[in-house]
Parts: C-alpha cells; sequence; structure tokens
C-alpha cells in the first residue's frame, strides 16, 4: 500500500523540490513568453498571443455552455423528491406507484436488486462534523439549525462540533452552550476539543478535524455501529446544507456499487450574507459559484473542496485527513486516490450547501481576509509535487495514464490560475509597445478586442446564471441594490488580477523558495442582523490576541 502522507518541509528534496519549482516557474515563464519574443520576433509573439486568445476564446464558450447545463441540473434535482427516492431504496421498488420517477432512478433500482447485500437508508447514519475556531455564535448557530432542519430525521445524525483549543475558554463556552441547547435534538452530539500544539501538526483544519473523527470513531466502537454505514460529512462553522442534502446523500450512498470508493462533493455557494459583503468580494464570491456550478459537468474532473461526504469506513481506513497541509480538503482527494490505488473518483452533488462570502470588520480587512483565503486555496498547488511523488515514485497500482492525465490538468490549472487573466487582458499590448511601426503588432489589440467582445455574450451567461441563484433581496436594501448585482461585473478584471492572479503567485512563488505556508488563515466572519447591525469576531485567535494586545498599548499611551 501506497504511504500517502504528505512529507514533512524539511524532507522535501531532490524530484519533490523539482516538482514544487515546476508551477511557480511554468506561470513566470508563460508569463514573460510574450515580452521574450515580442523582442526577438514580432511575427512569434503575435501569433502566440493569437494561439494564446483563441483558446481562451474555445473554452470560454465551453465554460458558458457547462455553467447553463450545471443551473438546470441544479434546479433539477432541487426539484426532485428525494426522500420519496430513498423510500424506494428501502422498498425495493416505487413506494408509491403514482409518482412519476426519473428513469435513472428506475434503472438503480433494478441493479440493486441484483445486490441483495446492499446499505439500505434505514440502516445509514450520518455523522456531521462542524470545524471552528474562534467564530461568533452568530455564525455558528444557523449552521448547526440548517442541520437540524433538514428534509431528514435528526434523531439519524450525529452532531460533532470541532473546536480548538487554542482559541481558548470563550470559544468553549460558546460550543458547550450549543450543545446543551441543540444537542438532545440529535441521535447524539459532542463536543470535541483538539488539543493546541500538537506534534507533528500544521495549524490548521485537517488536524481539528481529524482530531474529532477519531472520537467519533471511539463512540462509534462503544456503541457498536458499523462505520461502513456511517456518511461523515464536513463543515466550515459558516456552511449552511439545503434541506435536500442529507436525503440526497443518503440516496447516493445506498445506490452507488462501490460507496466507500466514492465521496461526495455538494455545490458550495457563497451566497450567505452575499447582498452585505463589499462590491468586490460579491464578484468574487459569485465567480466561485459559477465555477463550482460548471464543475458539476466535469465529474472525472471533480475534487474535494470545503464541505463534503465520505464513508467513516473509509476514513477510518485512510487515517482521516492529513494534518501536514492547510488544504486539506483538495489534497484528501489525492490522498484517498493513492490510498485506493486510483480506485477512487468524487462524485458532485448539485445539491447547494451555503457559505459565507468574505466579510470582516472594515473593507479594508475584508480586502485582506479575501486575499488570504485566495491564497491558501491557490496553495493547492503543493499537491502537484506530491502526486508526482506518490503517482511517480512510489509503488501503488493506479494507473499512470490516469495519474499521469491528472497531474496535467492539475499543474494546467494552478497555471492558468495564475496567469490567464494577465494574459488575456494584456498581453496584446506588449508587441505594439515594443514595435510601435509594426503594422501586425498594431493591429494585435484590435483583434483582441473584437475576440473579447464576442466573448462578453460568455458573460452575459455568466451575470444570467449569478442573478438568478441569489437569495432574495433583504428589505434592508432598497430596490437600486440589485442594480449593483449586474453593474459589479465591471470588475472583474480587477478581481481576476488582483486576487487571482496574485494570489496564484504569491502560493507558487512561495513553493519555489520554500516559504512554505504552515498556518491556516482564517478567514474573518462577521454577520449583519436584519436592522443591519454588523456583529464581527476574529476567526483566528492569535490575530484577536494580538489585536487585544495593541488596543491596550495604545491605551496605555
Amino acid at each position: 500500500m501506497t504511504d500517502i502522507e504528505i512529507p514533512y518541509e524539511k524532507d522535501r528534496r531532490g524530484h519533490y523540490r523539482f516538482f514544487e519549482i515546476l508551477p511557480g516557474t511554468l506561470s513566470w515563464i508563460l508569463l514573460l513568453t510574450p515580452i521574450v519574443l515580442s523582442a526577438v520576433s514580432v511575427s512569434a509573439a503575435v501569433f502566440f498571443i493569437l494561439a494564446y486568445l483563441l483558446i481562451f476564446f474555445v473554452r470560454s464558450l465551453a465554460y458558458s455552455t457547462r455553467a447553463i447545463v450545471g443551473y438546470i441540473t441544479m434546479r433539477h434535482q432541487l426539484k426532485l423528491d428525494w426522500s420519496g427516492l430513498v423510500a424506494d431504496v428501502e422498498a425495493g421498488q416505487p413506494s408509491d406507484p403514482k409518482a412519476k420517477r426519473p428513469k435513472w432512478h428506475l434503472k438503480a433500482l433494478k441493479r440493486l436488486a441484483e445486490r441483495p447485500d446492499h446499505i439500505k437508508p434505514s440502516d445509514l447514519k450520518h455523522a456531521v462534523i462542524i470545524a471552528t475556531v474562534n467564530e461568533s455564535r452568530e455564525v455558528l448557530e444557523p449552521t448547526i439549525q440548517a442541520v437540524l432542519n433538514a428534509d431528514y430525521d435528526p434523531r439519524k445524525i450525529i452532531l460533532v462540533i470541532a473546536y480548538e483549543g487554542r482559541a481558548g475558554k470563550e470559544a468553549e463556552d460558546r460550543v458547550k452552550e450549543l450543545i446543551d441547547l441543540y444537542g438532545g435534538k440529535f441521535g447524539h452530539a459532542m463536543a470535541v476539543k483538539h488539543p493546541a500544539g500538537t506534534p507533528g501538526e500544521v495549524i490548521g483544519k485537517g488536524g481539528n478535524v481529524t482530531h474529532a473523527g477519531r472520537k467519533l470513531q471511539k463512540y462509534l466502537k462503544e456503541q457498536k455501529i458499523n462505520p461502513a454505514k456511517v456518511i461523515v460529512t464536513t463543515l466550515d462553522a459558516d456552511n449552511r446544507p439545503h434541506r435536500l442534502y442529507f436525503p440526497a446523500l443518503s440516496y447516493l450512498y445506498c445506490v452507488v456499487p462501490d460507496p466507500l470508493r466514492v465521496s461526495y462533493q455538494p455545490l458550495p455557494m457563497f451566497t450567505n450574507n452575499i447582498w452585505d459583503a463589499p462590491t468586490l468580494m460579491r464578484v468574487i464570491a459569485v465567480g466561485n459559484n459559477l465555477f463550482y456550478i460548471v464543475g458539476t459537468q466535469r465529474q472525472h474532473q471533480s475534487r474535494n473542496f470545503s464541505a463534503h461526504a465520505q464513508s467513516m469506513q473509509a476514513l477510518i481506513d485512510m487515517d482521516f485527513w492529513s494534518v501536514r497541509t492547510i488544504v486539506e480538503d483538495g489534497h484528501h482527494f489525492w490522498r484517498s486516490y493513492f490510498h485506493f490505488d486510483g480506485n477512487y473518483s468524487v462524485l458532485p452533488l448539485s445539491i447547494p450547501i451555503y457559505q459565507d462570502a468574505v466579510l470582516a470588520e472594515g473593507y479594508w480587512r475584508t480586502i485582506k481576509a479575501q486575499f488570504y483565503q485566495l491564497r491558501r486555496w491557490t496553495y493547492g498547488a503543493s499537491d502537484i509535487a506530491y502526486v508526482a511523488d506518490k503517482g511517480f515514485w512510489n509503488k501503488n497500482k493506479a494507473n499512470k495514464f490516469d495519474v499521469f492525465s491528472k497531474f496535467m490538468y492539475l499543474l494546467q490549472n494552478h497555471v492558468n490560475w495564475a496567469t490567464s487573466a494577465i494574459l488575456v487582458l494584456g498581453a496584446a499590448f506588449i508587441p505594439p509597445l515594443l514595435h510601435p511601426q509594426s503594422l501586425a503588432a498594431n493591429e494585435l489589440p484590435l483583434i483582441a478586442s473584437r475576440v473579447q467582445r464576442i466573448g462578453l455574450a460568455g458573460l452575459l451567461v455568466m451575470v444570467y446564471v449569478s442573478l438568478v441563484t441569489l437569495p432574495p433581496r433583504p428589505a434592508r436594501y432598497k430596490r437600486h441594490h440589485s442594480v449593483l448585482m449586474v453593474a459589479q461585473w465591471v470588475l472583474l478584471p480587477v478581481t481576476g488580477i488582483a486576487f487571482g492572479c496574485l494570489a496564484a503567485f504569491n502560493s507558487q512563488t512561495r513553493l519555489m523558495f520554500k516559504w512554505y505556508l504552515s498556518k491556516f488563515d482564517v478567514t474573518e466572519k462577521a454577520t449583519v442582523t436584519a436592522s443591519g447591525k454588523k456583529i464581527s469576531t476574529k476567526a483566528d485567535p492569535s490575530v484577536a490576541k494580538k489585536s487585544h494586545k495593541r488596543r491596550l498599548r495604545l491605551r496605555r499611551r
């Protein structure tokens, strides 16, 4: 069996360091290519830039098409009677002869009839691990309520609130109060404190949820509950599942051929506070929504992100999540993939789990929090070296062609993340700057602008999908606020470069020079009440302590 642990920072050398350096090197080379080619040959530069724009244009059309299809899929799945489908699986046949059922469901029932040993919904239990650090009650409590108010019997749900010991007594008291208030409504509930300073762990979510998972494993063993019949969903403090999430997840877990070799990825939608977030953050949030809607149409490229679900037995087999990386969600895909020798996939589920757009106390702190969040996401480039190492330098039974194709797709995505917005918006202006007398060079910006104008059709699709997926406008906002939801898209080039590209370059450059991110930058959470009052708590206790000390010093002065 392949050793699936990511190496400690001090142990990374040789080929591992080569692949850590590779994405940043390729990104810088690609960004400098128009300048170098323009200095050597204007024709070569024009050809390169036009080819890049053409590829980007074709991909944009495909992206827009998938956005529409993904939105239609989401609407379809939200209209399904998932509880009725689950009842059919339990009965082994349509439980209501008059109910209209999808053809794929009837085919699934036939397959299950040939597998008498499949897990029945009545035997299935859900465990929900909510990871929290120092988030306020106003952030955490609605998440618990969303789980409780789902179209699913809460007595079949085990609630685990995983909290950080480093957050102090106030956070501990808050979690215990919530367990006392809501715990009795679930099948079982417990608060699990993750000890601070655990050796071998980076400061991050992975250590917290892994510690909680081991406590859950102990509980299941004591209660003699088969972990293969327990499916675990991990949530951040602000993740609120749609009411259909648990019945839909139950259905999928019971009908897939091998539930232990699959994880389930619901649809992240950053809309909890979308009307309250600043304009720049709204553009980024709805852009993220579109990205994950599109992702539901590319199952072969689906990866774990944020909230996701997996069999408890599978988690036990691989010793839960990694405690050595700050990107434990995306990394968990690769961890599972190599543990199961490539016999593993992510099944996208177009049922939303609603999350917060970035909102902190004050505009500058919100901008910093947004950049740190995207830097953490783009730090998934650290998985490139991990995949190369485990896939090609360690013994495993995974198909090498599949490993290579996944590796190349991962590398391409991170390089594009760092470069595409800059190249699309700026590369066409480089040849005319260096060759003002060249006709071909001066025509290039005009051609690029025409391509970009055609691309506006794709932007209109993005605007449409973003608008129809918005929650209702709160009463405290006037109608003209809705106009801003359309006008804000003019800031897309700003957010694409200032946050997307720069965050990716930051992460990749850090990997190049071994300036590793060894601490999870907790995103500060703020909520706005119905009256318009903003309630903010620094999610990272270390930052909160520093700010408190700073205020004390200022008062003494």
